[in-house]
């Protein structure tokens, strides 16, 4: 680049490199949506079409950016975790959430017609904000997961109890926050079953659970040699050739890339799938 008098301007330009040896957790999420869903007159309390949109979205962001290794996902919101060992962009704070959130916004809006094909987008359009957060270590990042999926389960039986109240009960919503208020959760299940004839558990498990995307490799049976070392052991980074991070980074991206609906706070999604904290592909699952 040639050399002007201008170029002084690039000292303002403020160095945002996160945490090294750190997991990155970039989380993303809806802007006004609140009005975006009654614009659009999506299902309460939970709407599939949306949901699916969201995990579309997800599931093309980490097709693009192979250093992401797991994401999860309820609502309005997405996490995508990157690898302790990622350098993409140098680690630039700004860089990471702006691609990460430009990146999901741009197939958000691509794949609106699959999913709402007789409601085409008009402006206001669908937006998302996003933040980083660094964390030391495993442990600290699958509390992050954890958090979230308890998040989920609380807010879910929430506004599945809060609507069974209005669509089926015939309340006003402000009824049926007040005989919500103060209950725990075995009283919001015992509510709708004995009042109407509804178990919670039989619900489906992407509005429970959420959705958690990642790679998918052929599944290590738990005490394994594979999964013998601690897991802040298996994460550590490893000394590998740039020819060999290469051969990792494509074996990624041709990894078929999954959205389930699985519990992430227990251990056996991790101890079955070391792949996720180790950044190592796993085996292709054979085809069947």
């Amino acid at each position: 680049m040639a050399n002007s008098k201008f170029e002084y301007v690039k000292d303002f330009e403020r160095p945002d490199y996160l945490l090294p040896n750190t997991w990155v957790v970039v989380r993303i999420d809806g802007k006004g949506f609140t009005k975006l869903c009654a614009k659009y007159g999506f299902e309460k309390p939970n709407d599939k079409r949306a949901l699916g949109l969201m995990n579309a979205a997800a599931k093309a962001v980490m097709t693009d950016l192979t250093d992401i290794v797991v994401s999860y996902g309820v609502s309005d919101e997405y996490s995508f975790v990157f690898h302790k060992t990622c350098t993409l962009y140098d680690r630039r704070e700004s860089k990471l959430v702006s691609t990460v959130v430009s990146t999901f916004s741009a197939y958000y809006v691509y794949l609106w017609s699959t999913y709402f094909p007789d409601m085409p987008l008009a402006p206001p359009l669908p937006s998302f904000d996003g933040r980083a957060v660094c964390y030391p270590s495993v442990q600290n990042m699958r509390d992050y997961m954890s958090w979230r999926q308890a998040d989920c389960h609380i807010n879910n039986l929430y506004n599945t109890t809060f609507w069974t109240l209005i669509q089926q009960g015939k309340m006003d919503a402000t009824d049926a926050e007040r005989s919500l208020k103060g209950t725990l959760s075995k009283d919001k299940n015992e509510l709708l079953y004995s009042q109407f004839h509804m178990n919670y558990n039989n619900e489906p498990e992407i509005f429970k659970k959420g959705s958690v995307v990642f790679r998918d490799y052929e599944l290590v049976e738990p005490g394994s040699d594979n999964v013998a070392e601690k897991i802040d052991d298996l994460a550590e980074p490893v000394n590998q050739s740039k020819t060999q991070a290469e051969n990792d980074k494509k074996r990624r991206a041709k990894a078929r890339i999954v959205v389930e609906h699985l519990d992430v706070i227990k251990d056996d999604f991790w101890d079955r799938r070391p792949w996720l904290l180790s950044n190592k592909p796993g085996k292709i699952p054979k085809q069947t």
